[in-house]
């Protein structure tokens, strides 16, 4: 079932999202013309991947009663020199030295689950229209 999203613009550069309940603020960085006073939206886009993927493993390890207290994610990405854009995420699961080795491989796998991952590679039909009453 769809769920409406609505867009505000509450001053200088921020656009904030009302959804599911939340009110998501951003902002753009001071040197875009903003406050920086909140997340860039494209700062929001690579967290959702970040946390995407940690959920993943939060799971994993919980359906599996393996302690999660030192185990971490770190994500970079590297982008086209020419056209800006991300063309490669490199996503780093740090696991402690008790981490079941037998566990390894599907811990990784288990990241490949990741919606925002899965939206990514199969990206949506975007349609823009303006109503004006």
């Amino acid at each position: 079932m769809a769920q409406d999203m609505k867009i505000t613009f509450p001053g200088g550069k921020r656009v904030d999202a009302l959804y599911k309940g939340f009110h998501i603020e951003t902002d753009q960085p001071v040197y875009q013309g903003g406050e920086g006073s909140a997340p860039a939206p494209f700062d929001l886009f690579m967290v959702s991947i970040g946390t995407c993927s940690g959920i993943y493993v939060l799971s994993f390890c919980q359906n599996r009663n393996i302690p999660t207290e030192d185990i971490s994610l770190t994500m970079r990405s590297e982008r086209n020199r020419e056209t800006k854009r991300i063309e490669r995420i490199f996503i780093d699961i740090h696991l402690p030295a008790e981490f079941p080795e037998k566990y390894k491989n599907a811990v990784i796998k288990s990241v490949n689950g990741c919606s925002v991952k899965i939206h990514m590679q199969h990206a949506p039909v975007f349609e823009v229209r303006a109503h004006i009453p």
